[in-house]
């Protein structure tokens, strides 16, 4: 219960916290504005990690819950340092030259002042442990300097940082608990408290249809450094004897998702001849992205692949599973991830079959195809179509005329094309029209209906539908496009109808509220 309500707490002085430094993100000019690599269409504050850096405030001022002395004096100096770091880069644009310098000395003090220390790499080989001795602490520098820079690449669309980084901190926890490690533990219930009060403002939702704070380098550098003070903390054992809460091992598991990205997007740099900290857009995030799935789905994807590594690394904690079966199966899994990203240009295209293989909702939704009719059938499927559509967006409906037909003499179909780009709940809305048209037509039609989809590349752009290869397949026509002779076409909107008739002359019921 006492962990219940300081993860309550947290979250709530999280979210106010953050609320209140909206009003002077712009003043500070800590705001991310659209341009470069970076998609989203306006400015919005850098102002995450102010409710983290409250959060650890309030753990360790609330009835003293973590114990004093200079390990908790040492983490809360490092996190108030890289926070203060972080909000000069998102302000000021410091060199990763200088950022590392930075988390390199906060990296030294957790080291030399807190006594954490990467000691012991665990049994990576049956009977042999991996002691590190003298090389302990500029591998604790580096692996805390990758952890920091992980969380800080993973970050790229809304929501994702922060999901998966309340995953990791919720088996964190559990493993503290079952340790008995109350300070582990209490650290990690209250900063995903504040990782959750972060995310009512940062992941996209009914009424939020994008987000309103990013996490920015202060956020992501302070979550980086407290999860490798954390999982080095937990895998080494305190002073006095303390055992360790878990293996070493067992830590690349919870931490796999952001860990396997960042080692495999910087593999493909290097291995490409470009530096591996320059940005580019081939994260598994971007490619999703590019793929057409919804940002809440590449979310809910990213949270089941951490669920289900961190799973795998308690569940082999608790079964007591050999340290280097652990680790092995960790690195094939890496590899095969490593495998499936280096070529975005393969995997993107399978991404695509795999989303309209299954039917899912796509961001690149531009509207529904209805096919295929009878030229003078034309008026009642019109009627029935703006009957099934809910009403809830403007749309064009069109009707195309091909030049074959079928056995049945059918080459007449009808696009419902929404103009505007479709967030979660237009997307959602759409899907929602598809489902009640198949209802209504397909089974008792026979007719096709499938989404429009509208997609994006780099080198051209185009419009199809999902599944167009076999409505292709039955009219004859191009598999990736439709292509036909507008014969009528009508606009409706909530205020206004506006109609091109070309000779076809129909009239149509008002859309169904």
């Amino acid at each position: 219960m006492e962990y219940a309500v300081l993860f309550g707490l947290c979250a709530l002085v999280s979210g106010v916290v953050i609320r209140f430094s909206i009003s002077l993100a712009g003043r500070l000019g800590a705001m991310d504005r659209p341009g470069g690599h970076k998609q989203h269409a306006v400015s919005t504050p850098f102002v995450g990690g102010f409710g983290l850096i409250s959060v650890l405030a309030v753990a360790f001022a609330v009835r003293d819950l973590v114990p004093g002395g200079p390990t908790s004096v040492a983490l809360l100096v490092g996190a108030l340092a890289m926070f203060v770091t972080g909000l000069a880069d998102d302000i000021r644009h410091l060199g990763f030259k200088s950022r590392f310098v930075v988390q390199a000395v906060v990296a030294l003090s957790m080291v030399y002042v807190g006594g954490v220390e990467l000691a012991s790499l665990g049994e990576l080989l049956p009977g042999v442990e991996v002691e590190l001795g003298w090389l302990g602490v500029p591998v604790t520098v580096f692996a805390t300097i990758g952890m920091i820079n992980a969380v800080n690449m993973i970050d790229g669309i809304d929501g994702l940082s922060g999901s998966v980084s309340l995953v990791s901190l919720a088996f964190i926890a559990v493993v503290a608990q079952v340790a008995g490690n109350s300070a582990g533990l209490l650290v990690a219930v209250a900063l995903a408290g504040g990782v959750a009060g972060f995310l009512y403002f940062n992941l996209r939702y009914p009424g939020n249809s994008r987000a309103r704070v990013f996490l920015g380098d202060n956020g992501s550098m302070l979550l980086g450094f407290v999860f490798a003070w954390l999982l080095i903390a937990l895998s080494q054992g305190g002073e006095g004897g303390e055992a360790a809460a878990m293996t070493p091992v067992t830590a690349l598991w919870l931490f796999a998702l952001p860990l396997m990205d960042t080692v495999g997007v910087m593999l493909r740099r290097i291995w490409l001849g470009k530096s591996p900290f320059r940005a580019d857009r081939h994260h598994l995030h971007h490619l999703l992205v590019r793929a057409g799935f919804r940002v809440c789905d590449v979310i809910a994807l990213a949270v089941v692949m951490q669920i289900v590594c961190a799973l795998v690394g308690v569940g082999g904690l608790l079964l007591r599973v050999p340290e280097y079966l652990m680790f092995w199966l960790f690195l094939g899994v890496f590899a095969v991830y490593l495998l499936i990203i280096a070529r975005p240009w393969r995997l993107v295209p399978w991404l695509e079959r795999f989303h309209r293989r299954f039917g899912l909702p796509s961001a690149q939704v531009r509207g529904i195809f209805v096919g295929y009719v009878r030229r003078e059938s034309c008026p009642q499927l019109l009627a029935l179509i703006a009957q099934g559509i809910s009403g809830r967006y403007d749309y064009q409906l069109s009707v195309f005329e091909t030049d074959r037909k079928d056995a049945q003499g059918r080459q007449v179909y009808c696009l419902v094309h929404v103009p505007q780009i479709g967030d979660e709940h237009l997307i959602g809305a759409v899907r929602r029209d598809v489902v009640r048209l198949r209802r209504r037509l397909a089974r008792k039609h026979g007719l096709d209906i499938r989404l429009l989809l509208s997609r994006a590349e780099e080198s051209r752009s185009h419009s199809s539908v999902d599944g167009a290869a076999a409505a292709g397949r039955r009219s004859g026509g191009d598999r990736r496009q439709l292509r036909g002779t507008l014969i009528y076409s009508i606009e409706r909107g909530r205020h206004s109808i506006r109609g091109d008739h070309r000779g076809f002359e129909l009239s149509l019921p008002p859309p169904c509220s």
